[in-house]
């Protein structure tokens, strides 16, 4: 069927492709790591962001609401816990209990008529909230390109390569619906019973 000339010729093609074939999705699955390495850095750098308002937050609010003691104590170990995630997962979990302290202090907070009107606060508030979008749209990004690459960890047959070259696959940062669903919206610009 064949003449010993094109089987001389398959037999290096064929050869070269066994050989080539690997790097190919040896290098796509390091392409998409350094994806995933990437989309967690912009997830840090919202984070620290994040981190770095809340200070001058507790700042802002301590003289007022100083009897809130506790509100506040919760707020900064809850930070203090965030600044030390040992993964996405274990960052995820952080963040949420973060979200809820600051979701309580600032629901404290619509009790106080000094706050409310508090130029400062209002700026710090609003920074948190444009940063807290950020991060959703970093989680988002992060989120899809770590599908994108357990995907091609787990399809034939870049499978095969994955396993040989040990590749693993990336976590999700992924905040429960019921940690989303716990932090109060508060508007800071109502006015509370008690300023009347």
């Amino acid at each position: 069927m064949f003449g010993p000339g094109i089987v001389l010729l398959l037999v290096p093609i064929l050869a070269i492709g066994v050989v080539f074939i690997p790097f190919v999705y040896h290098n796509r699955l390091i392409r998409l790591r350094n994806e995933v390495g990437n989309g967690w850095r912009q997830i840090d750098v919202q984070l620290k962001r994040r981190h770095d308002l809340i200070p001058n937050l507790v700042d802002a609010v301590r003289g007022v609401m100083d009897f809130e003691r506790e509100t506040l104590t919760a707020v900064i170990e809850a930070r203090t816990n965030a600044l030390t995630p040992r993964s996405p997962a274990d960052a995820a979990v952080k963040e949420a209990q973060l979200s809820q302290a600051l979701g309580r202090l600032l629901a404290v907070a619509e009790n106080y008529p000094a706050l409310k009107s508090n130029e400062n606060v209002r700026m710090l508030q609003e920074e948190l909230s444009a940063t807290e979008n950020k991060v959703g749209f970093a989680r988002q990004f992060y989120n899809d390109i770590a599908t994108r690459y357990n995907t091609a960890q787990q399809v034939f047959p870049s499978n095969l390569f994955a396993g040989i070259f040990h590749f693993t696959p990336a976590e999700l940062f992924e905040i429960t619906e019921a940690a989303d669903r716990a932090v109060p919206t508060v508007d800071l610009s109502r006015r509370s019973p008690k300023a009347e």
